[in-house]
């Protein structure tokens, strides 16, 4: 089970002064790999894609990881539309300019400082990004930024929660497992409107999948990027065998349960 040689859970609670260094460093490695692994978060994707407008001219693709995405909005809206997918892994954008081409301008960049004019963008479309981003509030200012007035954002983020499963399976007596510190729907709700958005709507529900044993569990987190291991973590042969067991504990008929809370929010400028 080579899956599990790394730190069992998304840590950062602290949000450390280099977590973003780390952040893109992560999904760099899992940039190769990153579709064939992302089911779940290429399902919960779909959320968003149901809400889009009829007809838009300049999107912002944010997070946009390998260009699953961007590519699929270049296509929706054809030659008329500029699609920028951007993201602060390197990896990311080489995997999303080789496999997919010009048809998308990509940006390596941080979405709390995005190299774009202001009002430049009719829509924003961000699945499953902004909750890597260690400042929530100054990233919302910045999506209100640069989009025009009537403009909308488009984005699904995840609460607390979410890999609660994983969590539970990993965790120690008096040590819980190191996940990523997931902020509320109140939290997001204050931010956009601090941030100056019109309308603000933001949904909540669990998106649940399934998974044959705890190693097709963790593969589909590190294989996202999503597995950023503790400094000097270690894992031994009874922190795995606690894990199976726990995590078996949990087994329903169609497989090994992982959960996320996820938040679809609606955004206009």
């Amino acid at each position: 089970m080579h899956t599990m040689s790394l730190s069992p859970a998304c840590s950062g609670n602290a949000r450390t002064p280099d977590w973003q260094r780390r952040v893109a460093r992560a999904f760099s490695r899992a940039a190769d790999g990153y579709v064939q692994r992302a089911g779940a978060q290429l399902a919960m994707g779909e959320a968003l894609w149901n809400r889009l407008p009829d007809k838009t001219a300049r999107i912002l693709d944010l997070g946009c990881g390998p260009g699953h995405w961007s590519t699929r909005l270049a296509e929706r809206y054809g030659a008329g539309c500029r699609v920028i997918g951007l993201d602060l892994a390197s990896g990311m954008i080489e995997v999303a300019s080789r496999q997919h081409g010009n048809d998308v301008c990509w940006l390596c960049a941080d979405a709390a400082a995005l190299p774009l004019h202001a009002h430049s963008q009719d829509l924003i479309f961000s699945n499953l990004a902004i909750q890597w981003c260690p400042d929530l509030e100054m990233v919302l200012k910045e999506l209100r930024r640069v989009l025009r007035p009537g403009g909308r954002a488009l984005i699904t983020s995840l609460a607390p929660g979410t890999l609660a499963e994983v969590g539970h399976a990993w965790s120690r007596p008096g040590q819980p497992a190191a996940l990523l510190d997931f902020r509320s729907r109140e939290r997001h709700l204050v931010a956009a409107r601090l941030a100056g958005f019109r309308q603000v709507d933001c949904r909540e529900r669990v998106a649940r999948f399934h998974y044959p044993g705890l190693a097709a569990v963790m593969a589909s987190i590190k294989g996202i990027g999503a597995q950023t291991s503790r400094p000097g973590a270690r894992l031994t042969r009874g922190d795995l065998a606690r894990a199976v067991h726990r995590f078996e504990g949990l087994r329903e008929p169609e497989g090994l349960p992982v959960s996320y809370r996820l938040l679809t929010l609606e955004l206009e400028a």
